[in-house]
């Protein structure tokens, strides 16, 4: 029977499963006697087993049985519950996320039998106790990593060894290269993107191991192997790739064979050396791979589409499109009446039912896409469990607002930025228990994850009761890097003091940890949060602790928006971002140092004109005015005065992208189409304040 259409159910499901897992261990760490608990991770292990064996994912279904031994003897009463058994169950947790992974992106679980862990299952029920190790929990995936250094092998599909062929035919080089990086170095994925980065316009990379998404999601340890085509010489190549900072090593030869003869890239360690060099890459015969997935394509990757949705929410979908028809049919009745016209009462009736309906209509669907941001931040209890280990920390993760919506694309890009400015609360912010104690604070430290609506948008804070930001030591630090002149550093405030962590490469800590430290961090927090029409704002008070409030829009498809003119060109605004509208007589212009202001009701704002900024051509027949009309826009404790030419009024628009194949300024986030048909641009208004 092919199961190969249930695999994205599988998936979906196997992921609501681990989700429960990595709960519940989280309670029954704390409460080891909790007979319910206990019970509901007997049951995610049993369906997980389940639903393995019916796709034919025998390595899984064998892990999640020894998983099930374990736990029938708990809940049996038979056998209790100790720190080291939990410690090994989150290890099982780990191997079966990695598993899940592989078989979304490959249809295949892999290779990879986790005997060491099937074993301490096994000596668990043998009545011996786990091995005990002060970072179990966190330290058994490096050292497994460090056990699998030994082999790897990249599998080709048939569609890229055409590819390699045709390549080859054409006279082009074929590179099989594996890159390393740094075992010091925090954000893996950052300096993989760099590589992938660098390499673009050199050629083409046509195989990934792991995948790209995996790259992406650092789910690799310490290298990665690639297959790239490029007309560049080999030494060319290497040498782009390790201008890289942090990446340790590139090695690897030229694939001159086509793939007729070639059936596998394997990957050996010719030696292995006293700092631990990556294995050169080999390109070898060998046997087409089993595998245990009844998948056709093992190399597709299955990438989840689908999002769940309430049955209200589609009945009232339904209920919208009725009316939809409804009023179709009203217009199309009006216009085959011979006495009416498009001034009739009746027509304009229509024409504001319509309006009604459309609005309803688009607030449905957006409901529909709209997603709890409990998806992304129901994983971070266990990573500060993690760290708490690692750091040899106490603390503790709070959260709420679980059930505060987002749109699905902002769910999707906002879980790696909370992740980084939790780890730096973890390892920046909280102080060590000794310092802690000293200044009369509770030995467990504190690190709040807080989400909520505030109008069109989604605030979430990341606080914490730690040491705050030591702005002297930032101050200090960026002289050092040449970062601020002697003179600025005087005449800096404290706010723009905190923006210096921003910076790319900039960090404050004292030494490098696999934490942090590296300084690639908070500039890639808030590159991410800007991308998505959002911003950051740091708040500090030395001793007491930190804050961090990201400010997103609701949704990124639909948006009310402020229409203006600049000359003879229409512009939008988005109106989240608006604070008020102004006219400003001309003598109410003040200049600081030689730029435009004004005096707004105790606060001096700087003036924008749009019109120069856009090169919008002046119209020769307008006439010099006494009064300028300013839209005040606000981003943070930030604002700026853009000046407009004229109002058009608020409207519902459609956010079109305006495609990568455009080299357009920053400011513009997009375009609409109007009404009429014309193209109207619109303004992201954060770039301007």
């Amino acid at each position: 029977m092919d199961v190969s259409q249930y695999l994205e159910i599988f998936i979906d499901e196997s992921k609501e499963h681990l989700q429960s897992l990595s709960d519940e261990l989280m309670v029954l760490e704390k409460e080891p006697e909790n007979q319910d608990t206990i019970n509901e991770i007997f049951r995610a292990a049993h369906s997980l087993k389940g639903m393995a064996g019916t796709m034919g994912y025998k390595r899984m279904q064998n892990l999640t049985h020894n998983m099930e031994n374990v736990l029938s003897e708990i809940r049996n009463g038979k056998m209790k519950v100790s720190g080291g058994l939990v410690d090994v169950l989150f290890q099982c947790l780990d191997a079966l996320e990695n598993y899940v992974a592989n078989i979304q992106n490959s249809s295949d679980e892999g290779t990879d039998d986790n005997e060491s862990i099937v074993k301490e299952l096994n000596a668990v029920l043998a009545g011996g106790a786990p091995k005990e190790a002060a970072d179990a929990g966190v330290a058994a995936s490096e050292e497994k990593a460090a056990e699998d250094a030994g082999y790897k092998s990249l599998a080709l599909a048939d569609f890229e060894k055409n590819a390699v062929n045709e390549a080859i035919g054409k006279g082009m080089n074929v590179y099989a290269i594996t890159v390393s990086v740094e075992s010091s170095c925090i954000l893996k994925a950052a300096r993989a993107f760099l590589v992938f980065k660098g390499l673009e316009g050199h050629g083409e990379v046509i195989k990934a191991e792991p995948s790209v998404q995996d790259i992406e999601d650092e789910k690799f340890d310490l290298d990665f192997s690639i297959v790239f085509l490029s007309e560049e010489s080999f030494e060319s190549i290497i040498g782009i790739i390790k201008n890289v900072s942090e990446i340790k090593d590139a090695v690897g030869e030229q694939i001159k064979q086509p793939f007729e003869e070639v059936a596998k890239i394997e990957q050996k360690p010719v030696e292995k050396t006293e700092n631990n060099a990556p294995a050169k890459t080999q390109v070898t015969q060998a046997a087409p791979a089993k595998t245990a997935a009844p998948a056709k394509n093992n190399n597709k990757a299955v990438a989840s589409r689908s999002v769940r949705v309430d049955i209200e929410k589609l009945d009232v979908l339904m209920n919208l499109v009725s009316e939809l028809i409804i009023a179709k049919n009203g217009l199309v009745s009006v216009s085959i009446n011979e006495e009416a016209s498009v001034h009739s009462a009746g027509f304009n009736e229509q024409i504001e039912y319509l309006e009604r309906v459309t609005t309803n209509l688009h607030e449905s669907v957006m409901k529909v896409r709209m997603m709890p941001i409990e998806s992304v931040v129901s994983k971070f209890p266990r990573m500060i469990r993690d760290l708490s280990k690692k750091l040899d920390k106490k603390m503790e993760l709070y959260m709420t607002g679980e059930d505060t919506e987002l749109d699905r694309t902002v769910i999707d890009e906002i879980g790696d930025p909370l992740m980084h400015l939790l780890r730096n609360s973890a390892d920046h912010g909280l102080e060590s228990a000794k310092i802690r104690e000293e200044r009369g604070k509770p030995e467990v430290g504190s690190i709040f994850l807080d989400a909520y609506q505030d109008g069109n948008n989604v605030v979430i804070e990341v606080r914490d009761d730690g040491n705050g930001i030591d702005t002297e030591k930032v101050k200090q630090k960026a002289l050092d890097k040449g970062v601020i002149t002697q003179e600025q550093s005087e005449t800096m405030t404290e706010k723009e003091i905190v923006d210096l962590l921003f910076k790319p490469s900039f960090s404050t800590a004292d030494k490098i940890s696999d934490v942090s430290g590296r300084g690639v961090g908070l500039d890639v927090v808030k590159s991410k949060i800007e991308a998505l029409g959002g911003d950051i704002e740091v708040r500090t008070t030395y001793g007491e602790g930190s804050a961090f409030i990201i400010r997103l829009p609701l949704t990124l498809a639909i948006i009310q928006a402020l229409m203006v003119k600049l000359g003879n060109e229409k512009y939008a605004i988005a109106l989240g971002s608006i604070q008020t509208i102004e006219d400003v007589p001309i003598t109410d212009i003040k200049y600081v140092h030689s730029k435009e202001v004004i005096h707004l009701r105790g606060s001096v704002i700087p003036l924008v004109r749009l019109r120069e900024l856009l090169d919008v051509p002046a119209d020769a027949a307008e006439e010099e005015t006494e009064s300028l009309t300013v839209v005040i826009v606000k981003k943070g404790d930030k604002q700026a005065g853009l000046v407009v030419d004229s109002l058009i009024g608020q409207q519902e628009i459609v956010i079109k992208s305006l495609g990568k194949y455009i080299n357009i300024n920053k400011m513009i986030s997009g375009a609409t189409i109007l009404g009429d048909g014309e193209v109207a641009l619109i303004i992201d208004a954060n770039t301007l304040v």
